[in-house]
């Protein structure tokens, strides 16, 4: 009885459709099911929690069957798209790419983890794609980023989006020209290609990927088989990229 109740909440919860069939049985019949099925729960309100674990599998079962399609659609966007920055292993046995803006506080607060977990893992590329959200600073930040890896290369971008990660103040072109100077680097070269249709096309390929992913928000990390949606303390995180590791053999 147990077992044939969970089934029928399960059902009824989370296929509407098939429930339907309920409405077979007569006005009596269904009275007399709704009776026994409140007076079960009333006196095992635990049956309740158990349905409600099966549907939390089978929903979450279900979404990582859609966004491992989604990546398997996407792939090459996603993990190769020939303009994002990379660092860790670029022969590493697994690539996890990170949607990020650098104005956002969770991001800012995985940016150092992040960074430590791919150099003491040693196996991991690392593909960072430029995903400014939360304003007109952040649009500024990822343009002089994009700019800055164009004109002056990798070494140079790793070490401005190290101090672009923790800057709060506003991005006027007098801010932008000292912090390109305090790298020594060429401010009116960068600053001139930050208008450059180059830079528009990346942003804005970048916003299309996260729409063809369901990516509203960051940071979000995607792997081969899932995404991780949001901000992932160090340990989960090495737990999760284990997982992907024992998935992708």
């Amino acid at each position: 009885m147990k077992k044939l109740l969970i089934t029928l909440l399960v059902t009824v919860l989370a296929l509407p459709a098939l429930a339907n069939g309920l409405t077979d049985m007569s006005a009596a019949e269904r009275k007399a099911f709704r009776a026994e099925v409140r007076a079960y729960l009333l006196d095992n309100p635990e049956v309740l929690m158990e349905a409600i674990g099966v549907l939390e599998k089978r929903q979450k079962a279900e979404q990582a069957q859609s966004e491992g399609d989604m990546i398997a659609a996407n792939a090459k966007e996603i993990f190769n798209d020939g303009v994002s920055w990379e660092t860790g292993n670029p022969n590493g046995d697994i690539t996890m790419v990170e949607f990020t803006d650098y104005r956002c506080p969770y991001c800012r607060k995985a940016h150092q983890e992040i960074r430590d977990l791919v150099r003491k893992d040693g196996n991991i590329r690392l593909v960072v794609k430029e995903f400014p959200i939360l304003g007109d600073d952040s649009v500024i930040s990822s343009r002089m980023a994009i700019a800055t890896l164009k004109k002056a290369g990798p070494e140079a971008y790793a070490k401005l989006a190290d101090f672009l990660i923790t800057f709060n103040g506003k991005m006027t072109e007098k801010t932008q020209t000292a912090i390109l100077k305090k790298f020594n680097l060429n401010a009116d070269e960068i600053m001139a290609y930050m208008k450059d249709p180059a830079v528009d096309a990346q942003i804005a390929a970048v916003h299309a990927l996260a729409g063809k992913l369901q990516i509203s928000g960051t940071p979000t990390f995607v792997l081969p088989d899932r995404m991780i949606r949001g901000y992932a303390p160090p340990a989960t995180m090495r737990a999760i990229i284990g997982q992907s590791r024992k998935n992708a053999k």
